[in-house]
């Protein structure tokens, strides 16, 4: 034990880092005399000394079989090296270190057979082939340069946003892709039920329909009525069946992409929180990618390693601030938070005022100018887009003044202002969904109703962004290059882009899309037309007319925070649609029209019914069993098992990432130690050979 105190040893967890046998089986080292004297041998020899006692009172106890495990203790081997299966280039040691792996592996090879000598060489050959095949695949995505680009210039922050966008993207042509499979595409080869009238323009149709989804456009394939039965008629292969089938799995699969990416997110912000410490001088000294041959690529590269550096030391400089902090300043920082989050919460009521009387005054009759009745129409966009600029730009200047770090002011901003922006979708389709005046509604059809209210909301965004770049802000950005001196070029000020507002904007038309595929199946077409759009906007927007933040903050987390957004949109619509669903079938008796796959007093209830009857006797009772409450039960049991099962592997690797973090710190102690004692014997040698050099001087004849 006294042994145990002398060594400097500065980091050991716990009793499991010192039973660690991984660095055993890994390292060779050779019996010397300094090899006793390292403080992490005479570490793990303490650690293994107490698991010796312990297995021999446990041999003691145990019987025969105990003590031939003990004895035989040495002979048995670990889990296999991992390493035994990487190409030998990648692995992380010197040449003749890299050499000696190979021989080994030879040696290793010729002491195996054929089979398992085959077997691995296929891992080995699997490996690369996989690998080569993800960097092939990452090559083809779209708009790499343009990130690259965007990535030097502004940082990893608006980088994410792009990329985020680019995500949302892919995901709604996902959906166009289920949407034909499902809905389109049954529609188009077995056509709809005869009393349809063909779809033509003309009478009474103008091109306002387009932006009011009125008209024409209330009739095409793009809202709910479109969709009546045709040809395709079976009990459990119907066109209502199909069309519920193609929204319930676009919104199943987004829930599994979403939570995925994510959880991925998650685990990649655990690892690089607070217990991740970046060292700066790896990052100046190992930063760079000396197959950098492009000078524009170079000055990227240079941007890229800046910005990480800025970032690094704004959270420093932030930390060491909130360290600093007396127990007088935290009192008043937290009242001043507290009164902020107060007004917050004002601010929030007065928006939603402000949109329940925009959509009320909307449901009144106009007989007024096309003009005038166009704005009606579009008063509660309208009131949604103003508030949802103004307030969010509200948030960022309150959120200034609680002393948070950058990043948390952005995630600040952001959760309140998402708040904000879904609060206010709710608002309005919970006024739409309870309003009692139909009789307005009564002779069309209520789904389409209630899907044009989205598409005006999905154009009317679009148009927002639009208008916003090409008429605010490029504008803007000529003025201050023509005539920087003047009065208002200098009030305006440089112009930066706003990750939170943007990102917003996203979340927002991706939580319409969601909300509106149901009553207009071809919302996600749209969304991909409009968000393609989107992104050469914003590109024009970041690269023309904006400059670089001066203070940066991480992606990671940020990305994290974007997608759960994302959830919380897609949780509201299915709220939505189920909300609705219950209302159709609770009113079904009520003088209410029918319109699209559900016509003629169906509902999703009695079609499913009707095919659930037509199964046999025990499918039927699986199904019922299924969808009853007594299934609860199991299905509780099983997501406890499942997240019990997670919840231990988190710990093993925990554990085994504190064994990795011991090993480390033991390897720096060894390298200080053998340092030291290096340092020790050449200054013995140096006092040798002084002491040698005297007394050959002295011995030496004086001349006379």
């Amino acid at each position: 034990m006294e042994e145990h105190n002398a060594v400097n040893f500065t980091r050991l967890l716990s009793d499991e880092s010192t039973l660690s046998t991984m660095s055993s089986d890994s390292c060779e080292y050779y019996q010397t005399e300094i090899f006793d004297q390292l403080p992490s041998i005479q570490t793990s020899r303490l650690g293994q000394d107490r698991q010796g006692l312990w297995e021999t009172c446990e041999a003691h106890q145990g019987g025969p079989e105990a003590g031939e495990r003990i004895s035989h203790g040495h002979l048995s081997r670990g889990p296999k090296d991992k390493a035994f299966t990487q190409p030998p280039r990648n692995l992380v040691m010197c040449i003749q270190g890299r050499r000696d792996a190979r021989d080994r592996r030879k040696m290793q090879i010729s002491n195996i057979g054929f089979w398992e000598s085959w077997r691995r060489s296929q891992s080995i050959n699997r490996r690369r082939v996989w690998a080569q095949m993800g960097e092939a695949l990452s090559g083809l995505l779209p708009w790499l340069h343009t990130l690259h680009t965007i990535e030097g210039r502004f940082g990893v922050g608006v980088k994410a946003y792009f990329v985020f966008l680019r995500y949302l993207v892919f995901l709604n042509l996902l959906h166009s892709a289920l949407l034909w499979v499902f809905i389109l595409g049954p529609t188009t080869l077995y056509g709809r039920s005869n009393s349809s009238k063909p779809l033509k323009f003309g009478g009474n149709d103008s091109v306002l329909d387009f932006f009011l989804g009125s008209g024409y456009l209330d009739r095409s394939p793009v809202f709910f009525s479109f969709y009546t039965r045709g040809s395709l008629n079976f009990q459990c292969l119907n066109t209502p069946l199909l069309y519920l089938a193609g929204i319930l799995i676009i919104l199943f699969l987004s829930l599994i992409l979403v939570v995925r990416r994510m959880t991925v997110g998650y685990k990649h912000t655990w690892m690089l929180g607070k217990r991740y410490s970046m060292n700066v001088s790896y990052k100046i000294f190992c930063g760079w990618d000396f197959t950098i041959q492009d000078t524009t690529a170079a000055i990227l590269k240079h941007s890229f390693i800046r910005n990480d550096l800025k970032l690094f030391l704004e959270e420093q400089s932030f930390s060491l601030r909130e360290a600093q902090r007396t127990l007088g300043l935290r009192v008043r920082l937290y009242l001043l938070r507290f009164v902020l989050n107060l007004l917050v919460l004002s601010l929030l009521g007065g928006a939603f005022f402000l949109i329940y009387f925009a959509t009320k005054t909307s449901q009144q009759e106009s007989g007024h100018y096309w003009l005038f009745s166009l704005v009606l129409e579009y008063l509660p966009p309208i009131t949604i887009t103003v508030v949802n600029l103004l307030l969010p730009h509200m948030f960022r200047k309150i959120s200034s003044f609680e002393d948070y770090s950058f990043t948390m002011q952005v995630n600040a901003t952001l959760v309140r202002s998402i708040f904000l922006k879904l609060a206010s979708l709710g608002i309005y389709l919970f006024f739409i969904f309870t309003t009692r005046e139909r009789q307005k509604y009564s002779f069309h059809c209520r789904e389409n109703m209630f899907g044009r209210e989205m598409y005006k909301l999905c154009i009317f965004n679009f148009l927002a962004t639009f208008c916003d770049t090409f008429l605010l802000k490029y504008p803007r950005k000529l003025l201050q290059e023509k005539y920087p001196s003047s009065l208002l070029a200098r009030l305006s000020g440089k112009q930066r882009f706003l990750i939170p507002f943007k990102v917003l904007d996203l979340v927002y038309s991706q939580t319409v899309s969601w909300v509106g595929v149901y009553y207009c199946p071809l919302l996600p077409l749209i969304g991909t037309a409009t968000l393609m759009a989107t992104f050469y906007i914003q590109k024009f927007t970041v690269l023309r007319c904006c400059v670089a933040e001066q203070r940066m903050f991480r992606g990671s987390s940020s990305s994290v925070l974007f997608h759960f957004m994302l959830l919380l949109g897609l949780l509201m619509a299915a709220t939505t649609l189920g909300f609705n669903l219950y209302q159709q079938e609770a009113t079904q008796n009520e003088n209410m029209s029918s319109c699209g796959p559900f016509g003629n007093g169906e509902t999703v209830f009695n079609v499913t019914g009707v095919c659930v009857n037509s199964f046999p006797s025990p499918a039927q009772t699986t199904l019922r069993y299924l969808a009853s409450e007594a299934f609860a039960l199991p299905l509780i049991l099983a997501e406890i098992l499942i997240l019990t099962s997670y919840v231990s592997r988190r710990r093993a690797n925990q554990k085994a990432i504190e064994r990795l973090k011991d090993m480390l710190v033991m390897s720096s102690s060894d390298k200080r130690f053998l340092v030291k004692q290096h340092a020790t014997m050449l200054r013995s040698q140096r006092k040798t050979h002084g002491v040698c050099s005297g007394a050959i001087e002295e011995d030496a004849p004086h001349p006379l």
